[in-house]
């Protein structure tokens, strides 16, 4: 979500994916791997997702490689597969990098079998869910995918973090020119965009985050380190209580943490945190799955997608309420982030110019910038 203030300057795609990309390679990442995360992390920005892409380049990959709690090179390896299954480990190794290939792996299972599903262990931060829901539309396939994450949000009359962010990702082919792909935390916001709002030096809003005493706290930078003292927790999606229906949002990172952990037997709940007891940073082994559907076992390709259609623009296409511009379905307003964006660049504030100019010249890298 594009959520920054007036604070930044237009920046070049493909310099900034160029960079990054020569980033990950100085600090040990294979070249061909290092393009992977890269692009992966530029289709964020490209799709208006600003709390997911450059924003996330030094202190989610870079520094965790530096600290030695992320393996630049990654070690892929099959523990089990059938011919429409797998089981994966990541050796805790580049998310990005193993979530492509596991995503890959089901869209080559469902193109033979109808469907298939991959899950991993072991893995990291693998950057935006919907990259990999966006592997199997461009394949004309339904995909869909979750991952678990650090403990952050609140069970319903809960205040502490115990489930991750956990996005529960789906994306279907349509005959319009972007594909339904929605792609959402299961909480009411997530800690990308507290980063955000942080680095703005903005309050969140009430609603997102609730404290050990059970009220709610705006304070960004507070709460960044709150929750990783675990005095604070993000609300679940619809909010704290059952009244608004929180426990949906619960429920549904719950399942996220089933499918993550469970089939794959990976590392769950406050596993998740980073730390171990005497307080040392340590690697984060989340778990991903991966789904993809091949929807000519059931319809003509065509026909699906003309009926997606038809259903997202009748959605659009129904009364609105007073006030109101316009409806929107998923992946709409990514699509039109991208159509406004692609000949301006990604958004780069004060704090991620500082950033880049540090990878720069730690690595001693060849690149000028016009912020500079």
């Amino acid at each position: 979500m594009d959520v920054m203030g007036e604070d930044f300057v237009w920046v070049d795609f493909d310099l900034l994916e160029e960079f990054m990309v020569a980033g990950f390679k100085a600090a040990g990442v294979p070249e061909e791997d290092a393009k992977i995360c890269a692009e992966i992390l530029i289709t964020s920005d490209k799709r208006g997702i600003d709390s997911h892409g450059i924003g996330r380049f030094k202190p989610i990959y870079i520094d965790r490689i530096n600290a030695g709690i992320l393996n630049p090179v990654t070690e892929f390896e099959i523990v089990k597969e059938s011919p429409t299954t797998a089981v994966v480990d990541g050796h805790n190794g580049m998310g990005h990098v193993i979530g492509r290939r596991c995503m890959q792996m089901a869209v080559d299972k469902a193109n033979e079998y109808g469907m298939g599903m991959v899950v991993a262990r072991n893995s990291t931060h693998y950057g935006i869910a919907g990259y990999y829901a966006l592997m199997a539309t461009d394949a004309g396939m339904i995909g869909m995918t979750g991952t678990n994450a650090r403990p952050s949000i609140a069970p319903t009359f809960g205040v502490e973090n115990m489930l991750g962010t956990n996005p529960l990702t789906f994306g279907f082919p349509t005959d319009e020119p972007f594909p339904f792909v929605l792609d959402c935390a299961t909480s009411v916001s997530q800690r990308g965009k507290i980063e955000v709002y942080a680095r703005m030096g903005k309050d969140i809003p009430e609603g997102w985050v609730i404290g050990e005493d059970g009220t709610y706290k705006t304070d960004s930078k507070q709460i960044l380190k709150d929750l990783i003292a675990g005095k604070a927790a993000l609300a679940p999606l619809g909010g704290l209580g059952e009244e608004t229906g929180g426990y949906k949002g619960y429920g549904y990172a719950t399942v996220v943490e089933l499918l993550s952990a469970a089939l794959q037997q990976g590392s769950y709940l406050k596993m998740l945190l980073g730390f171990d007891s005497e307080g040392n940073k340590i690697p984060y082994p989340l778990g991903h799955f991966f789904m993809a559907v091949n929807v000519e076992a059931f319809v003509e390709p065509d026909k699906f997608k003309k009926t997606a259609g038809d259903i997202l623009r009748t959605l659009r296409k129904s009364k609105k309420m007073p006030g109101a511009e316009r409806i929107y379905t998923a992946g709409e307003k990514e699509y039109e982030a991208w159509l406004y964006r692609k000949n301006r660049g990604a958004k780069v504030d004060s704090v991620l110019q500082k950033q880049i100019i540090e990878i720069r010249d730690t690595y001693n890298l060849p690149y000028k910038f016009d912020f500079e």
